[in-house]
């Protein structure tokens, strides 16, 4: 009896070692084929190398080949994968630290057309008057027809003084411009601060570097201390921000929550998920707190708002955001070169990919011209069934009519912000200055003060 126990004991342990033998085969036969497959491609580039190198016309540099061979398969992949020369990667190691050369602009290549995505305020590019949106076409007569962003890069960057001519082609104009900009140092105030009165502050966030979250800490102290300790309110102005270091915007996010995710990172293997929480140890999880975004708010400053809004912190007005919503890792190599790969993709609080997407906002504020507006010119691009009179009236809009604030109208706070376009900045405060130029703010500004009423609306 325990003779035929052992012999199943062997017969048992001899069929799983002969299924792990054929696993391991198999597998072996997997990868060798893997690798064989692999060892043909690599061999037809080592082909064609060794083709230019011996026969081709001229000359050639071996480095600038391979570099070349190295952008051109990233090209396969998406805009924000790009590899970087020595030269071009020290200069990418410095854009975070607040002062860099060049012309102080965001770019990324939509629909295969390099587009400005913002102009970093007060920089070079914005004192010539580029502008978010900007198609770029040619730079100092070069047609950027299938340049990558890093090669773009690499043409508008130049010696301090020196001057360059982008020709864009804008939105609403039949021919393209040319404007000229001279090189600078690019000096980025990240935060920037302005009273608005009782109690309320607005800050605008241009961009997210090393600083930021220190520098908006500072701003609202320096804020209550101005008004006896209080805050009444915070507008925090996200438009145009391209967005920046990560970091930054979970530590701004984790100012206002007291709990909570702020953002979720997943990559190709969805098992392995990187989140990132609230600490509990925001100073400011009570503040009224309003955001402002348009379709040039990006990356980053689209993090905070979705961790904001999801976490029902914040009320998001403005514009549809940008939508890139994708996670790149910088790595180094070995001859100083860099390579920035897209290596995983964001997702708010609630799980939404932002990626192509964007934030969509809790109420769409439209962008209105001053000037436009001031001769009293408004234009109904479509009809919707808030534009039939009589119509059965939602939330929104019952909390607008409490601020007085009607599509088309110009009564109440409509009326108040044309008749302040009248006056002469000289006689106007800094907070009426801010807010006559900008419908957007004043508007954003207007349900910051309902806070109690609009707040609802994001439940």
């Amino acid at each position: 009896m325990q003779s035929i126990k052992r012999y199943w004991k062997t017969y048992i342990l001899g069929g799983i070692l002969l299924l792990v033998l054929f696993v391991m085969a198999e597998t072996g036969f997997q990868v060798r084929a893997f690798a064989q497959e692999r060892y043909a491609d690599l061999q037809n580039f080592s082909k064609v190398l060794n083709l230019i190198q011996q026969y081709y016309v001229e000359e050639t540099d071996t480095k600038k080949l391979v570099y070349g061979a190295i952008k051109g398969m990233l090209r396969e992949l998406d805009p924000h994968t790009n590899f970087m020369p020595p030269d071009i990667f020290k200069d990418f190691e410095t854009e975070t630290s607040g002062e860099f050369g060049g012309l102080g602009i965001e770019i990324s290549v939509q629909n295969g057309i390099l587009t400005i995505i913002s102009p970093i305020e007060d920089a070079p590019a914005w004192v010539a008057g580029i502008k978010a949106g900007d198609k770029v076409v040619a730079i100092d007569g070069a047609s950027t027809k299938g340049m990558s962003l890093v090669e773009a890069s690499q043409m508008m960057r130049g010696k301090k003084g020196s001057k360059i001519v982008l020709r864009v082609v804008r939105d609403g104009e039949e021919k393209p411009r040319d404007i000229s900009i001279t090189r600078g140092s690019v000096k980025i105030k990240s935060v920037k601060y302005t009273d608005l009165g009782d109690g309320f502050a607005y800050v605008r966030i241009t961009s997210f570097i090393e600083n930021t979250q220190k520098d908006l800490e500072k701003a609202m102290e320096l804020h209550a201390k101005n008004n006896n300790g209080k805050i009444a309110g915070m507008l925090i102005d996200l438009r145009r921000n391209p967005g920046g270091l990560l970091d930054q915007a979970v530590k701004v996010s984790d100012m206002f929550l007291k709990e909570g995710v702020i953002v979720s990172t997943i990559g190709r293997n969805k098992a392995e998920k990187e989140v990132a929480m609230a600490t509990k140890k925001g100073k400011y999880t009570d503040v009224p707190l309003v955001i402002l975004v348009n379709e040039y708010t990006a990356s980053a400053s689209e993090i905070v708002s979705g961790a904001l809004q999801d976490n029902k912190r914040a009320l998001i007005v403005g514009q549809r955001t940008f939508g890139k919503g994708s996670v790149q890792s910088v790595i180094k190599l070995g001859d100083g070169s860099g390579l920035k790969l897209t290596v995983a993709r964001y997702y708010t609080p609630s799980g939404v990919s932002i990626q192509a997407e964007g934030i969509h906002p809790d109420v769409e504020i439209e962008d209105v011209d001053p000037e436009a507006f001031s001769k009293s010119i408004v234009k109904q691009q479509t009809t919707r069934e808030g534009d039939i009179a009589g119509h059965l009236k939602g939330d929104k809009e019952k909390a607008a009519e409490k601020l007085d604030i009607k599509k088309g109208a110009e009564d109440g706070a409509l009326a108040w912000w044309k008749d302040l376009g009248s006056k002469k900045d000289e006689k106007l405060s800094p907070r009426d200055k801010l807010l006559k130029a900008d419908y957007q703010a004043y508007q954003a500004f207007s349900y910051l003060k309902a806070w109690n009423t609009m707040k609802g609306l994001t439940r």
